[in-house]
């Protein structure tokens, strides 16, 4: 049998038909679900079944998207034009080095470098991640650290996408790669004074949870490491970490509404002590400079944070001192300390801003180019400076890293990434507000290229998150481009459930107003055609992980609104999956979410779960892709999904699940492969969208 689909030019093969198996999905409080498609999950992802469903959901992708493999070839030779590829970043100095990353032609990985007292000096290279990654389908070095004398080198590498990472060690004065390994944890660091032992955090091996903070001392076997602490309840995340002054090693652990941060002096690591006890609806994260911690904090109704501090040796809230108090306009987002001053990162009007606070107790806003940017604290590694590095950019701007000298304001250009071909005066970028349906302003951000007329004629590709109050904040896009010069819009909603608002921004986007995020898109895309950024029948949208979630609900909700949707990891199965305390970060997004043990949270998750309100009705076509070895929204969540669109979609629309088989959330590991995934998405929605003849 063949089918015509719409947007392709050729008749095609019926796409595959995945084996109804029912099966019964059962909560605490006696509901019950059937789910056909259940039987698509295998933990070992070894079910010869499974697999093959999955191959044959490549094979129809392969078939389908043959015709418009030119395309999608000239739109990564498009964005890899753009890229300079014998690049490197700004270096920075620490402790008498010089630290950076480079790449060279035609090489899909990085080379992290140093060099001692000057750029001049010779290369120390630390990690050629090129040489590492060689024949391996998927590389990732997820973090690495020096020790303080600067002459041990750990680092985390992981070779299957899972995120379960890999400690090795390496001496810099000698160039010896011990034999010590230390499987199985997160790519996160710390070496103690030492110089011989390394704190590190172990996942659960099932749930992939952050369970444990051991230590390792070189020279000794992995399982002799020493546990320092482990935390019992799974709603916690865990990391480790350095204060600005190097005088303490820290232990933090955060639910989503509440923080614990214990720490020992780096020295004599031993006793770790805590900063705080935890208490729910008490967030704070702390460091330590000049003598006292500054904390950042939620306490005492502070919704959009303030900054106190407290003595070192403080052990509770008591001791907290006001010092930069809360505002209903200026979210706190972050800081970083300085001898002579503080660098705050804010978020008002929806934008990023940087505020300079002197120690005489004056400060300044850091000064933006353009309506609509991105601003944030850049690598800031010593404190004993007067210059501050901050990176900056816009729909219209790359990549930028400026330094400002705080006292005398003198601005100085480090590095704005090259992209070759580009001129950025043929581009506009606006920032509007769209009025939801319950009359909330809405931030949108968009960018078009010069000579673009607002007659409702254009096609439009709005793009959106709305979860874990994430800010995407509006951005350079390389692969944008590509987009804009085919006459197209490309627009982010700012909706909530992010934080671009201020903390009630997310608090009325998740839980019992989790609705809110994705009527607040769907909104924006209706204020957009109204405005005549786009036709009505030429709108694609966006998102992936919990924005793949969004484009599930949205076209549930509004199929009609969206020509095309492009969907990435998606988080689309949330009532069972958030049954199931086993699977990956379950546990820890019961206050994002909701816990569906517990009826009234069930009722609602279940009301706008996107697999469980398929139905009858004419769909978009979609693009969803997901990774085999993915930890956070496993692989069987979209494979179910699609299955049952297939059965339910009335609309005769294409649709395409591809599977990358050798990878896991981030999708496939390299500079350059990631461009190959990027472009075979837009060549599938530019056909859909009437532009595959395009320039």
């Amino acid at each position: 049998m063949t089918t015509t689909l719409p947007g392709l030019a050729a008749d095609l093969p019926a796409p595959p038909d995945a084996a109804r198996k029912p099966h019964a999905v059962k909560a605490p409080h006696g509901a019950t679900r059937n789910d056909d498609y259940y039987w698509l999950r295998d933990d070992s992802r070894k079910n010869p079944q499974m697999l093959a469903y999955l191959n044959a959901e490549n094979a129809y992708a392969d078939t389908v998207m043959q015709p418009l493999r030119p395309l999608q070839d000239k739109v990564y030779e498009e964005i890899v034009a753009r890229i300079k590829q014998d690049d490197s970043s700004v270096p920075f100095r620490q402790r008498g080095y010089w630290y950076y990353t480079r790449f060279e032609t035609g090489k899909d990985y990085p080379i992290h470098a140093r060099r001692k007292g000057a750029m001049d000096a010779a290369e120390e290279v630390l990690l050629d991640v090129n040489a590492m990654a060689a024949g391996k389908d998927y590389f990732s070095v997820g973090d690495y650290e020096i020790s303080q004398d600067n002459n041990m080198l750990a680092w985390a590498d992981d070779d299957v996408g899972r995120r379960q990472y890999t400690i090795r060690f390496r001496n810099l004065a000698t160039g010896e790669t011990y034999a010590d390994e230390v499987k199985g944890v997160s790519p996160n660091l710390v070496w103690a004074d030492d110089n011989r032992t390394l704190f590190y955090v172990e996942n659960d091996p099932e749930t992939l949870l952050t369970v444990r903070v051991k230590k390792h001392v070189l020279g000794t076997p992995a399982s002799q490491d020493v546990l320092v602490y482990e935390e019992k309840d799974d709603s916690f995340y865990m990391g480790v970490s350095r204060t600005r002054d190097d005088k303490f090693i820290c232990i933090g652990v955060s639910s989503t509404v509440s923080d614990e941060l214990r720490c020992a002096p780096a020295a004599d690591p031993k006793q770790f002590v805590v900063l705080a006890p935890r208490e729910r609806d008490v967030e704070y994260d702390a460091d330590h400079h000049a003598g006292r911690w500054v904390i950042r904090t939620n306490a005492d109704g502070a919704k959009n944070f303030k900054l106190v501090t407290a003595p070192t040796a403080s052990t509770s809230r008591k001791d907290w001192k006001d010092w930069i108090g809360t505002r209903d306009d200026v979210y706190i987002d972050g800081f970083e300390l300085f001898d002579g001053f503080t660098a705050i990162a804010e978020r008002s009007e929806g934008l990023e801003r940087v505020r300079v606070l002197g120690n005489d107790g004056k400060s300044e806003h850091v000064k933006a180019d353009e309506p609509a940017y991105s601003m944030g604290l850049s690598i800031n590694a010593e404190p004993d400076t007067e210059w501050l590095r901050y990176s900056y950019t816009s729909m219209t701007t790359p990549n930028t890293t400026y330094e400002l000298n705080t006292r005398t304001g003198e601005r100085k250009l480090l590095k704005r990434d090259p992209v070759p071909g580009y001129d950025p005066d043929q581009y506009v970028t606006e920032r509007l507000w769209a009025t939801a349906r319950d009359g909330t302003k809405i931030p949108v951000s968009l960018v078009y290229r010069k000579g673009f007329s607002k007659d409702g004629t254009a096609a439009l590709l709005q793009y959106g998150y709305g979860s874990y109050g994430a800010s995407m904040d509006p951005g350079f896009s390389n692969a944008a481009v590509s987009l804009l010069d085919r006459g197209m819009v490309y627009a982010i909603a700012h909706i909530r459930g992010g934080e671009e608002m201020g903390r009630a921004w997310y608090d009325n986007g998740k839980l019992f107003k989790k609705k809110n995020t994705f009527t607040d898109f769907i909104d924006v895309t209706d204020f957009l055609v109204k405005e005549g950024y786009a036709a009505k029948d030429r709108v694609a949208a966006h998102g992936g992980s919990a924005g793949g979630l969004l484009m599930g609900a949205i076209s549930n909700m509004a199929p009609d609104r969206y020509r095309v949707i492009l969907t990435e990891v998606p988080f689309v199965d949330v009532v069972t999956t958030m049954l199931d305390a086993s699977i990956p970060l379950t546990t820890n997004e019961y206050d994002e979410w909701g816990n569906p043990e517990k009826k009234e949270y069930y009722d609602y998750m279940l009301s706008y779960s996107p697999y469980d309100n398929l139905s009858a009705q004419a769909y978009p076509a979609m693009f969803v892709g997901t990774g085999l070895w993915d930890s956070q929204v496993q692989y069987y969540e979209p494979a179910k999904y699609v299955a049952k669109l297939r059965d339910l979609n009335t609309s005769g629309r294409t649709v395409i699940f591809r599977t990358n088989m050798d990878a896991g959330h981030g999708g496939k590991s390299g500079r350059f492969r990631r461009h190959k995934e990027r472009a075979e998405m837009y060549a599938f929605m530019l056909d859909q969208l009437g532009l595959s003849k395009a320039p």
